[in-house]
């Protein structure tokens, strides 16, 4: 019998490698770098930030076409020894295990600490940049209104008995808004803007070839993004289109 368990991987419990202090190299003086004229300038003293929070975590590695943004969720069928390694405690399938993931923030490797029985690396969280404001303010509840808009639309359309009246979008709105992340470290999750802004980004009933690789080129596009106002436009653009082509599937089911 199936069994579907959470895999989550930033919990407190894991052990967060101590944070390094490199010694400083030999800096030359700022007098030494500016023009003669201007040595009168008082000195300047920067000093340099804290270190990113790390922890050595268990990697799972996946393809460009397979990303994994977070408030998106996924069921894997592990088999390998090396990735059922991954599981302490889990009901096997016949062969290998049903293990349901959700991404939660992006992270940096910065170092690959071992290879067997499976890939383990130290690994910091990488956020967007501060933003605020009332434009952010406003686009995010712009999103938000579009996103269930789209999920009211697409509770409409005949769809398959096995297909979840739970659609993906709905699904991770309420992770965004109502996920508790007691269980998590709280260096990793990002904040309540950020989190939306990855939330439009799912699949919809009935899409097609060119509309899933479509969806895949926006998904890396957020990704590399670290600016939360452009990640909501382009949610926004991508929302209303399928809002689009939600409305046209239904006028045809309706004749």
């Amino acid at each position: 019998m199936a069994a579907s368990a959470p895999l989550r991987l930033l919990s407190p419990s894991s052990s967060p490698r101590p944070a390094q202090d490199p010694s400083p190299r030999p800096v030359r003086p700022l007098h030494a770098w500016l023009p003669r004229r201007r040595r009168q300038l008082p000195a300047v003293c920067c000093a340099s930030l804290p270190p990113p929070p790390s922890l050595d975590l268990p990697l799972l590695p996946f393809q460009p076409a397979e990303v994994l943004i977070p408030s998106e969720s996924k069921t894997l069928h592990l088999y390998e020894a090396r990735y059922i390694a991954l599981l302490e405690e889990v009901q096997k399938l016949e062969i290998g295990a049903l293990i349901s993931i959700r991404g939660v923030c992006r992270v940096n490797i910065s170092n690959l600490l071992d290879m067997e029985p499976y890939f383990r690396g130290t690994v910091s969280p990488l956020m967007d940049d501060p933003s605020e404001g009332i434009e952010i303010g406003t686009k995010i509840s712009k999103l938000r209104e579009s996103m269930c808009n789209l999920h009211s639309l697409q509770m409409k359309l005949k769809v398959p008995e096995d297909e979840p009246l739970q659609t993906n979008i709905r699904a991770s709105l309420l992770w965004s808004e109502k996920e508790i992340f007691e269980e998590y470290n709280e260096s990793f999750i990002p904040g309540l803007p950020e989190r939306l802004s990855f939330a439009a980004y799912q699949t919809v009933s009935g899409m097609s070839d060119a509309e899933l690789l479509s969806l895949q080129k926006y998904k890396i596009q957020a990704m590399d993004s670290t600016n939360t106002l452009d990640r909501v436009n382009n949610g926004i653009e991508y929302v209303e289109h399928n809002i689009g082509m939600i409305a046209a599937r239904l006028a045809i089911q309706n004749i």
